[in-house]
């Protein structure tokens, strides 16, 4: 019986990652690669949401304590 067999499905299961940085792309196809360009788009703008949040908290607190 190999490690990852789970015959009563008590195991959680392992959501595979949507991408690994720095993977194997040569087995994905041209969909799933357009699909993972879409998904770290959609990534970095969340990111950059966050930081802009983050910049205005800060410059806030900045202006606030100058008085």
């Amino acid at each position: 019986m190999a490690l990852d067999d789970d015959p009563f499905g008590i195991l959680p299961k392992i959501k595979p990652a949507g991408h690994e940085v720095g993977g194997d792309l040569s087995a994905l196809s041209e969909t799933e690669i357009e699909e993972r360009i879409a998904l770290l788009e959609g990534e970095i703008e969340r990111l950059k949401s966050a930081l802009a949040a983050k910049r205005a908290s800060r410059m806030a607190a900045e202006n606030f304590f100058k008085r």
